[in-house]
């Protein structure tokens, strides 16, 4: 397989301003997929990125299979987490095939780096189980600090990509409107829509004010009811 992904390894390595972020959206949204999948039992994850998601996942489905198209992705998650019991297979999203079907897909932050994102959709929704759910993570680029940011004269578009993103293979950001349309595109529904995290100021203003990580957990419970300002956008999706 082409290691063209591996050069976005060193965002995924623990050296980012963006990691504070990265830990909150990555293990705040898992414990929402949790809440919602009740009794389901197995459980396709798509990438595995910072390793957070499929850690957390890998101790509660009794089946656990994550796809991710990087070697060198694999093998920083293999050297953090030697003991997780998930099976990886080493492959591209659009190349994936198989007969088994899932109660549960997650596609936390995967959107915005795929080439075709209606592709993607349509083709794992046939690798859902009878009454399976799909839940979907993104950037949201209507979150409050970069409406605040463009008010302020500091950003000219909401949805330009920063540095950070170019780094982390970030094609697009989402808004409610442009989620919800792909969703409808690819011939599923929007079941339910949460923010993950509601986050006021940049990351650096954050840093500096040292909050207590109840206010932090404060305002991720707090976004739940308020996607269109959050850092992240959460569905629940289901094919039609």
């Amino acid at each position: 397989m082409s290691n063209t992904l591996d050069k976005h390894v060193a965002a995924y390595q623990g050296d980012n301003l963006y990691d504070f972020d990265n830990e909150i959206l990555l293990t705040w949204y898992p414990q929402r997929v949790l809440h919602h999948a009740g009794a389901a039992r197995s459980l396709l994850e798509l990438g595995l990125g910072h390793g957070y998601t499929t850690d957390i996942f890998s101790r509660r489905f009794e089946r656990h299979v994550v796809l991710e198209g990087s070697p060198a992705v694999i093998d920083n998650f293999h050297s953090k987490h030697p003991e997780c019991r998930a099976q990886i297979i080493e492959t591209w999203f659009e190349k994936f095939s198989t007969d088994e079907r899932f109660d549960v897909i997650v596609m936390g932050f995967i959107l915005e780096h795929v080439d075709d994102p209606l592709v993607i959709l349509r083709r794992f929704r046939e690798f859902l189980a009878p009454g399976g759910r799909m839940f979907i993570a993104v950037p949201n680029a209507e979150v409050l600090n970069r409406r605040l940011g463009q008010l302020a004269g500091l950003l000219d578009d909401v949805t330009t990509l920063s540095e950070n993103d170019h780094l982390l293979g970030h094609q697009r950001f989402y808004t409610v409107a442009t989620l919800s349309d792909d969703v409808a595109q690819a011939g599923c529904r929007v079941d339910r829509l949460e923010g993950i995290y509601l986050k006021p100021f940049t990351t650096r203003q954050i840093l500096s004010l040292q909050l207590d990580r109840q206010v932090i957990e404060g305002l991720c419970t707090i976004g739940v009811d308020y996607p269109e300002l959050s850092c992240g956008l959460f569905a629940e999706i289901s094919a039609r």
